[in-house]
């Protein structure tokens, strides 16, 4: 654009220094041929003279109207010529001036109103691929996306961290490269062939660790019908299905814990109305083991009851403080006479001096329900031991008994409702099953926690971390 522009400047100058030489040669082509004989030679010297300054003068003009225009309309072109090439490049801040009225021109104008135009829509293309980014790290679900050609071009942070991959590692391959889990290739070979919905779910062994996924394939086609790949989604349920069979454990366990007691009353009423109850010792003893039962099912319903109310969201904890003491002086005044009848000799280790804020109440039921499981599962004349002390912010109670201990395979599910150790032995002692479950509910509920400790034929012990001070 320069060079046209230079060119058509010095076109113009030389037209218009061939007017003024062809002017001048009709002036004196009229004038002065019909006296050259009568000039004398002076004269003609004289005029050859002015003819050259007046042609220099002429030039002079030229060349100075020439530089006039180029400054006037060469130099703003240039400018704005940088700036669009400065465009061109994707600097969208670059800017022509406008300030100047040399350079207010359409064209300045219309420059710097394109530069803007790209800025913002610069801008707006950083920010939503930095808010899809974001929403991609952000789920919670596993996601892997294929191009059309079948190769990984996209992968979150989550599925990363599921199967162990790195980003790096697995852009540009094709899902039989990656080595995915058999179900999970099915899912996705089924995607691509049918270009349809799949979804299903799929159990993965990780290292002796049970994962439930939840996988979910959809085919991505663009706005006008065109094929761009597929979506691969995976949700980690292992949560959702351990609940699950939780929840099927506890209905069926239920089941269970309440028909025992309602078919052995229903059994002996009926041979009783048979005529059993006209036998004095047959109808008593009877009728002690339907009071047995009665009691055995109404303490059940009890526990029922006490642990669907724990897990209502209006539950609460009457606060104050206490004396942790004077709490395990309270819980053995309720269990001392189970520890007479099987000798068993009770430890107490605790500093006079440990007051914490908590449900003295619940605290009093969660060692009942501690020393009671002690009792029942430790030999006669054997010993419990229970201690306090105070470790930073918490206090952590011990209560150790000697019994027949635990097998290291049960204790992760010993917190579970109605999941007991012996069954035989738990329904002989009268137990519901729902005893630690309660115990566990109560002390997170304090904002603690509780662990156990056993070896088989050494004993057990249940440690109980609880804050000193409540949690907000």
């Amino acid at each position: 654009m320069r060079r046209d522009l230079y060119s058509r400047l010095v076109i113009a100058c030389a037209i218009l220094l061939s007017v003024l030489l062809t002017g001048l040669g009709i002036v004196l082509g009229q004038f002065f041929p019909l006296f050259i004989d009568d000039i004398n030679l002076h004269l003609h010297r004289k005029y050859w003279i002015y003819l050259i300054m007046t042609l220099l003068i002429a030039f002079v003009l030229s060349l100075f109207m020439a530089a006039r225009m180029m400054l006037q309309y060469a130099r703003p072109i240039d400018k704005v010529t940088r700036i669009a090439i400065q465009l061109a490049q994707g600097d969208y801040l670059a800017r022509a001036q406008t300030d100047d009225p040399e350079y207010d021109t359409e064209l300045a104008v219309a420059i710097n109103k394109i530069a803007s135009n790209l800025q913002e829509m610069s801008t707006l293309r950083i920010m939503e691929k930095e808010r899809l980014k974001t929403l991609i790290e952000s789920m919670g679900s596993g996601l892997l996306m294929f191009g059309r050609e079948g190769a990984v071009n996209l992968v979150n942070r989550v599925f990363e961290k599921t199967f162990g991959f790195s980003k790096e590692e697995i852009l540009g391959k094709t899902f039989k490269d990656l080595e995915l889990p058999p179900a999970i290739e099915k899912l996705i070979e089924d995607v691509f062939m049918t270009e349809q919905v799949h979804a299903k779910q799929v159990r993965i062994d990780a290292g002796g660790t049970l994962y439930y996924m939840s996988v979910y394939g959809a085919p991505v086609i663009g706005l006008h019908g065109n094929w761009l790949g597929i979506v691969v989604v995976m949700h980690d349920i292992t949560e959702l299905v351990h609940l699950e069979e939780v929840r099927k454990d506890f209905v069926a366990n239920v089941s269970h814990e309440l028909r025992t007691p309602v078919t052995s009353i229903k059994g002996f009423t009926e041979t009783l109305l048979d005529g059993a109850m006209n036998e004095p010792e047959v109808l008593k003893d009877f009728l002690e083991i339907i009071q047995k039962e009665s009691d055995r099912l109404h303490l059940l319903i009890d526990d029922l009851l006490e642990l669907s109310g724990m897990e209502r969201e209006g539950f609460s904890l009457q606060y104050a403080f206490i004396n942790v003491k004077e709490v395990m002086d309270d819980a053995l005044k309720i269990t001392s006479g189970n520890f007479e009848r099987k000798g068993i000799s009770l430890v107490l280790e605790i500093q006079g001096d440990l007051i914490i804020e908590a449900d003295a109440d619940r605290l009093i039921q969660v060692m009942v329900n501690l020393l009671s499981n002690a009792i029942n599962y430790s030999k006669e004349q054997t010993k419990v031991i229970i201690s306090g002390t105070k470790s930073g912010s918490n206090v952590a109670i011990d209560v150790t008994d000697e019994g027949i201990g635990i097998e290291q395979s049960q204790l992760p599910r010993l917190f579970e409702r109605f999941y007991r150790v012996d069954r035989a032995r738990s329904r002989d002692s009268g137990g519901t099953g729902l005893g630690l479950a309660i115990v566990k509910h109560l002390i997170e509920a304090h904002g603690g926690t509780i662990d156990v400790e056993s070896t088989i034929g050494v004993g057990t012990t249940f440690r109980i971390q609880l804050p000193i001070r409540k949690k907000i």
